[in-house]
């Protein structure tokens, strides 16, 4: 099965107009009616659902009139777990736990032996 990786930027653009395509369709909306909502030209449309030249304003237009403006937003998802935080929390486990990886099991209120040098 091929995947995304695998699938060139040309495929995609064909995928994606593909989707909007069904998306529009299955709204039962013509082209020319989604085209005059959206502002743009229907030969600006039928471009890009069919993935020949389409602009980036011209999806955002269309993605707006067919209500899908969070397709928009799986574009580059907002972190909800800050990596800093995950790292924190880690090593309050590890301290609770007393199971510090690679560390020394002395306490720090015990003294420190040094090898002689």
């Amino acid at each position: 099965m091929k995947t995304l990786t695998d699938t060139t930027t040309d495929e995609l653009l064909v995928m994606l107009g593909d989707d909007v395509k069904r998306l529009r369709l299955d709204r039962n909306i013509a082209q020319t009616d989604l085209a005059r909502q959206a502002g743009i030209s229907r030969t600006a449309l039928v471009n890009l659902e069919t993935g020949v030249g389409a602009t980036l304003s011209t999806l955002v237009r269309v993605l707006r009139v067919l209500g899908r403006e969070e397709w928009l937003g799986t574009l580059a998802p907002k972190v909800t777990v800050s990596p800093i935080d995950v790292m924190r929390l880690g090593h309050q486990r590890q301290r609770a736990s007393g199971e510090r990886q690679g560390a020394s099991t002395t306490r720090r209120d015990e003294p420190v032996q040094l090898l002689d040098q």
